[in-house]
């Protein structure tokens, strides 16, 4: 269908054979024509010479006849070695022409194997190749000093890095003395959500310059905070972070020891040294790294008392196991007064023991153990630039730190304020709060990854890495996924551009500069040693023919429509006009690769049709893994969702095509087939129920059973091999068919109406209404379910080791687009109108009520909520497309 270098090379190569086969044809027929000629030629001569001889002779007849004996017996002899000349020549041409035409075959089959095997090669490297156009990221790293430090290490509680591929990190640990662990247990560092907080998130955030964050570990309450001071500095300047402690109950505990790192990346070109208290007046770590220049990094106790100091200088043997090293390197002191500490020992240039081949040290700690109340501050001056003498600018600590950092809260509150409006529309203090911890939280889990994914198509016999690259992105959730996940951030960006369209642009651009030649995007990212700490082995290989439902296209499109005016200044334009032919391909792979075997029908690759354990195969892809899908996986489904994915993709790519005065006549064909209600309506409206949903191969008779246990006398034989029970196995209790899912109904049968693609004066429309307002399907008081009470699986388990995800908890993503939904029909005039306005008003209610009752009685957002009793489940904090209930509270949409 399309033309590929790979199959030009190869048709090239047959045509030269084919060519060559037909010179050689046209030469051997001249030859064999030149020999039928000279054949026929022969007689006439002979019979002409024998004439002649006859004639002229004038012997008796006895004579004649003795000569003539002789003349036939010469005569025969002269044939037969004519015979025997015109044979030979005859024999050997057939003989060659035959080797000719072996020769020509076996090249040519030789290079038919050479040109597969070479196009197999050629379709094994397409999957980790690059797409050839110009990159998106045309400003990175220095190039945008306003944003080249940040709190980019989301799995952190708090941690600072540069948008540089191999920036070095530094981060906060702390502990209680008492509440040690074996292990490194009670060492705070990474997001656990096994370390129980009570709760952790920023309060404020902007994205570019401060953040401000809280975090309850009872009986302390500890707060982080950062301001950032690029001005007159080369290498993005200076910024001071602020940590604050204090015991919140009257518990017996009443110090606290917090360790602040300095660590270089495997690749980092760069040197830090620890410079101590008797060593220098300014003790701290120094370094020099590309990137950075000279920096010093020094700490400054604010307020309360240090009992004890130490600090480690070594070599760590990755970043994701700082905590380790550390850990490892702990050691007794004992003051002068008998007080015992847990310290850290110095310089320890060695590994296992032995002299460290590099004994230049790669992590830095330095652990201060103080009373609470206490307060630190650490400052990071960089040097580079200045004259030998020079007075070098020092970011500023103490007070002079804490009105710069209550100048910048009042910025932040008022810019809140003047983006979303809650104030002005009558939202309690307590709500406004909400709201913004709910967008710094978003914003301040924003981090910077670079490394390369691993990545397999049908062509690679084994993953293989993909290239590497940078990431700028929101993490779902800080604990439980803190990496970039495709799907989720096309929501978080419908939040971020209300915020900040360039950054939501910068990040698009990370995103599509890992779209590859195929116009494939990996749809979870795990870049760098610390990202694929926290991804158990099964998931980190992305395969090409998977897909993940295309965000992205909710976020243009709100960029266009909303944003529209932003777009035109500052060069936003021409972010645009690069990504055109990247989004393009992108929507060309879905529109290709996922299409199902009917015109205008799709399904998600990747389900699993061999397995016994799942009862209904998972559909990942899809993003609601494992909303029931029909029970046997075959090419022939249509997934309804997938079609209304690509349905709006369509649309958004017809109005990008006509703002940037490109071709989108094409688009807007696409887009009104796929909405066209009539053929939405023949291929996924079921006429029994008159609901909309996926078809294909399917039965409601399943369940799960657990295969026979052994007998008894087996068992005691495996007994010394600790006998386990065999897992349970999906059983069929009839014959599956081709039909409708139409027992489900849930979130996929929604799609028609959160995707704005059914007519507003639909009867099918109506029922839709109707179906999801009543409380025995999908109404609830806390907002949409995922799967209807009535439907067969409903909080069922999928394995016996997989709990109910997509299959009736409460989801946020959906029911914002349920709500957007129902907000837009409720503004078309028209039968369902007045319906869509009544629903739309509760459902935002019941969520927005919800979400805040859960905040404030876990401290937390959710990951999803219980259908039953709106309490918070899954992981926590989620503040991914969780805190898009900022837009349902503003009414942005």
């Amino acid at each position: 269908m399309y033309s590929t270098p790979g199959w030009n090379r190869s048709a090239r190569i047959w045509q030269r054979c084919a060519d060559r086969n037909k010179k050689e044809n046209n030469a051997l027929a001249r030859k064999v024509k030149q020999q039928q000629k000279a054949d026929k030629a022969e007689p006439r001569e002979k019979r002409k010479m024998a004439r002649n001889t006859g004639s002229s002779s004038g012997s008796t007849p006895a004579a004649s006849s003795s000569g003539s004996g002789a003349a036939a017996a010469a005569a025969a002899a002269a044939a037969a070695s004519n015979a025997k000349q015109k044979r030979s020549p005859g024999f050997s041409l057939s003989s060659n022409l035959i080797l000719d035409k072996w020769k020509t075959m076996i090249g040519c089959v030789c290079l038919a194997i050479a040109s597969y095997f070479g196009y197999l090669g050629y379709l094994e490297t397409r999957v980790n190749t690059p797409f050839d156009h110009q990159k998106m990221v045309v400003h990175a790293g220095l190039e945008q000093p306003d944003r080249y430090w940040g709190s980019y290490r989301p799995l952190t509680y708090f941690g600072m890095k540069t948008r540089d591929p191999h920036s070095l990190v530094m981060g906060l640990m702390w502990y209680t003395p008492s509440n040690l662990g074996p292990g490194g247990q009670g060492i705070r560092h990474w997001c656990e959500q096994g370390d129980k907080l009570d709760s952790y998130g920023w309060t404020h955030h902007d994205g570019r310059s401060f953040g401000v964050q809280e975090i309850q570990d009872l009986p302390f309450e500890l707060k982080t905070s950062f301001v950032k001071y690029p001005e007159g500095k080369q290498y993005g300047g200076d910024w001071t972070a602020r940590i604050s402690v204090r015991n919140t109950t009257r518990a017996w505990d009443k110090s606290i020891s917090l360790i602040w790192y300095v660590a270089l990346d495997e690749r980092t070109n760069g040197h830090i040294k620890y410079v101590s208290d008797d060593k220098s007046p300014e003790p701290g770590v120094y370094g020099e790294a590309q990137g950075l220049g000279e920096f010093q990094v020094r700490f400054h106790a604010v307020k309360g008392k240090i009992l004890h100091k130490s600090y480690l200088s070594t070599v760590a043997p990755s970043l994701a196991k700082l905590k380790d090293t550390l850990f490892s390197h702990f050691r007794a002191f004992a003051d002068k007064r008998g007080n015992r500490f847990i310290g850290l020992p110095g310089e320890i240039v060695s590994q296992n023991g032995l002299p460290s081949t590099n004994p230049e040290p790669n992590f830095i700690a330095i652990q201060i153990t103080a009373e609470v109340d206490f307060t630190l501050d650490i400052t990071y001056q960089s040097t580079s630039g200045f004259s030998l003498g020079e007075s070098i600018p020092k970011p500023p600590t103490g007070r002079a730190y804490q009105e710069s950092l209550q100048a910048k809260i009042a910025q932040f509150e008022q810019r809140f304020e003047d983006r979303f409006q809650l104030k002005q529309t009558g939202h309690s203090p307590e709500e406004v709060r909400f709201a913004r911890n709910a967008l710094s939280n978003l914003l301040g889990g924003i981090g910077y990854f670079y490394g390369s994914s691993r990545v397999q198509s049908v062509y690679t016999k084994n993953p293989v890495p993909y290239w590497k690259a940078p990431l700028y992105t929101a993490v779902p959730s800080r604990s439980f996924f803190p990496r970039g996940f495709l799907w989720d951030e096309g929501f978080h960006g419908l939040l971020i551009s209300a915020w900040d369209v360039d950054i939501e642009l910068d990040i698009i651009c990370h995103w599509f500069d890992l779209l590859n030649v195929e116009g494939w995007i990996p749809r979870e990212q795990i870049l760098g040693v610390e990202a694929l700490a926290k991804v158990p082995e099964e998931f980190v290989t992305q395969r090409n023919s998977n897909a993940n439902p295309p965000t992205f296209f909710l976020t243009l499109k709100k960029l266009l429509t909303s944003h529209r005016a932003e777009l035109s200044q500052n060069g936003r334009l021409a972010t645009l006009e690069r990504l055109y032919p990247r989004v393009q391909a992108w929507f060309n792979w879905f529109n290709t690769t996922q299409k199902g075997e009917l015109m205008g029908t799709y399904l998600w690759r990747g389900r699993n049709a061999t397995t016994m354990r799942e009862l209904n195969p998972k559909s990942l892809s899809s993003g609601l893994d494992d909303y029931p899908r029909a029970s046997h996986p075959t090419d022939k489904e249509r997934h309804l969702d997938l079609r209304c994915w690509i349905a709006l993709a369509a649309g958004v790519m017809a109005e990008l095509s006509t703002l940037l005065g490109k071709d989108d006549a094409k688009y807007y064909e696409t887009a009104s087939y796929l909405t066209d209600n009539v053929r939405l309506n023949r291929l996924h409206l079921a006429p029994y129920s008159e609901q909309y949903a996926d078809w294909g191969l399917h039965t409601d008779q399943v369940k799960l059973k657990r295969p026979p246990s052994m007998a008894p006398q087996q068992q005691q034989r495996h007994h010394h091999h600790h006998y386990q029970q065999p897992e349970m196995e999906r059983v069929t209790g009839e014959e599956p068919t081709y039909q409708f899912v139409d027992s489900t109904f849930g979130y996929v049968s929604l799609f028609p109406l959160l995707l704005e693609q059914l007519d507003h004066d639909s009867p099918y429309l109506t029922k839709l209404l109707h179906d999801l307002r009543d409380p025995e399907q999908l109404w609830t008081n806390y907002g949409l379910r995922s799967l209807s009470k009535r439907s067969p699986l409903y909080m069922k388990r999928n394995t016996e080791h997989d709990p109910p995800y997509w299959r009736g908890p409460i989801w946020i993503n959906i029911n914002y687009l349920a709500a957007k939904a129902l907000h837009h029909y409720g503004k078309i005039e028209g039968p369902n109108a007045e319906l869509a306005r009544q629903i739309y008003a509760e459902l935002r209610d019941n969520l927005v009520g919800n979400i805040l009752r859960q905040y404030k009685r876990s401290g937390y957002l959710w990951e999803q909520y219980d259908d039953t009793t709106g309490e918070g489940k899954g992981c926590n904090p989620f503040t991914g497309w969780t805190a898009t209930v900022v837009l349902l509270m503003a009414e942005q949409f």
